[in-house]
Formats: C-alpha cells, structure tokens, sequence
C-alpha cells in the first residue's frame, strides 16, 4: 500500500511542476502623480524574476479595467510578464477628450498643465510599479485596444522619450494623422506635435495591429464624423491609411521609419482575440516563436510591403 501511495504523490507532484505558473491578481491605488489617484489592475505570476518584462495595457472606452486585466491574466502567467491595467474613471477623466485625447486641453479647449494630462501618468506609473514589485527592468511595452489605442499612438506623438520598448495600437477607431494640413485632433496642425517630435515618433518600433475582420461601417462606438471618414469606413481601412500616411512622409523626409502593420485573420473588434496575438510584438519574441509570418495585405487599397505582417 505505502508503495503504491507514494507513486500516486510522485505523480500527483509531477502534475503539479509540470503546471504553468498561476499570476496572482492584485488591485491598488496608484497615487505617485500629479493627476488624480489611479487604480491599477495587476497580474503578478508567482516567482516573478526582476527582469522579466513590464506591459501596460491601456483598456477601451468603457474604461473596464477590470475586465481587460482578467482577459490579459492568463497570458501574463505563460510568458511570465508583469501586468499593469490603470484605470482612467469616466468621474476624473470624462469622455473621449480626457482619455483617448490625453486631456491635454479642457471641456473648452484650453491648454492643462502637462503634468496633469492622462499622458502623463504612464512614466510614473511605470517608476511606481518598478518600485513596488521590486522590478529591474528599464523599459516597459505598452499596448492599447479600440479607445486604448487612440491613447498609446497619441502618447508616442506627445512622449517620443518615453521608456517604452514595443508599442502596440489595437483597432483604434479612429486616429491623428501626421498630417500637418489637417488640424488637431484629426492631425497634428494647432497642436504641440512637430516634426522633431514625429521623426522619433516614427523612429519607434510600434506595430499598427488590426483584425482582420474589424470591417463594420456601422459599429456603435465608431466614430462617423466627416474628418473621421476621410480616414476610411471603418477601423481597418483607417488603421492601414495611418500606417500608409506615416510611411510615406518618413519616405518623404528622410527619417528613420520602424513601424510595421500586421493583421489578425477572422478578428473583429475583439480585445479578448487581439490580446494573444499582440503579445509576441509587446515582448519582441522571435519570429519562429510568435507564429507570425510575412503576408500580403487584406484585399484593401492602400496597403502593401514587406512591413505587413499576418499573425496567425
């Protein structure tokens, strides 16, 4: 009996090493800046080294924090990254303006103090979670779907220095063009993004990702303004025509271009089906392992190059 007994726990213990590392999740306020107090929604996977990887995970309009955290918790376990999901409260950060707009200016269009935009909370947050977590990385990745999105491209427009090592912006609905004819926010014109700030803007490494199928012109959050439909029908068709605008003043100035645009084959407007797909750009992980390949752009105009990528 006692032979048999300790063949079943060998092999009980056996299951148990074999299982992948389970993340705790963790909730607190984030306080160490000048805008009001943030909660943060963390995944932490247990034994965490000091250098694994930081990803700040930027939610969407509904400002459901929360639930992009439980949708990201399982992927920080397998690839053993620290999470970090702020959320920016409809009470302290109202409407599109003060969130996917950083709220760099106020209900009437008057400039905010920097200090105080949403932009500028992600640094700190960042110097924060170092700190509390006992991390030793230098650098984060930061990625953001639909309204999170329009919050991570517009903060590389604002925050070219920033520390973040793989930006990724997830059918984002609409966005700034670097277009300095059309004015802000649908381009930069009347606005703080110059053309020193775009160069090292485009001189980052941020992929432009976009579900495949995320192709509905009639959408319920779509933005439908005029200034938006002439950046395309609906998220695709705008994603590719901001990566295509980005590419071609580079081209057209000299300036060091390393985006890239890459799809997800049958994804909508999905953060749930993104998130896997995005994590091998946040964490740069080696063709081979990231079960990205080269491809050829959707059957959309506008898009072609060896910079398009489809993940599979």
């Amino acid at each position: 009996m006692l032979p048999r007994l300790l063949i079943i726990l060998g092999f009980l213990a056996g299951l148990v090493a074999a299982a992948p590392v389970q993340a705790a999740k963790i909730r607190y306020e984030f306080k160490a800046w000048e805008g009001p107090d943030l909660r943060v929604y963390a995944s932490r996977p247990a034994g965490l080294a000091p250098d694994r990887p930081v990803v700040i995970v930027m939610h969407g309009t509904r400002r459901n924090a929360d639930e992009y955290r439980d949708q990201w918790h399982a992927l920080s376990s397998e690839y053993d990254f620290l999470l970090l999901v702020p959320e920016f409260n409809n009470r302290d950060f109202p409407g599109s303006n003060a969130y996917n707009l950083g709220f760099i200016r106020d209900s009437k269009g008057r400039p905010r103090p920097e200090q105080r935009w949403a932009y500028s909370a992600i640094e700190p947050l960042f110097d924060d979670a170092v700190r509390r977590f006992g991390m030793a990385t230098t650098g984060y990745s930061l990625y953001g779907h639909s309204a999170g999105a329009q919050f991570v491209h517009r903060f590389l427009f604002h925050a070219p220095d920033a520390r973040v090592r793989q930006p990724v912006a997830a059918n984002a609905g609409w966005y700034t063009m670097p277009d300095p004819l059309v004015d802000w926010p649908y381009g930069v014109r009347g606005s703080r993004i110059d053309d020193t700030l775009l160069a090292k803007a485009m001189n980052l490494p941020l992929t432009v990702l976009l579900g495949d199928q995320d192709t509905d012109p009639r959408h319920d959050n779509l933005r439908r303004t005029p200034e938006a439909l002439e950046q395309g029908a609906h998220r695709m068709a705008r994603g590719q025509a901001f990566f295509e605008l980005a590419r071609s003043r580079a081209e057209q100035l000299g300036w060091p271009f390393r985006w890239r645009l890459a799809y997800v084959p049958g994804v909508d407007h999905d953060n749930m089906r993104m998130a896997p797909a995005a994590v091998p750009f946040l964490l740069n992980l080696p063709p081979s392992g990231s079960g990205a390949r080269s491809a050829d752009a959707p059957a959309e105009p506008g898009v072609a190059g060896s910079s398009d990528q489809q993940v599979r």
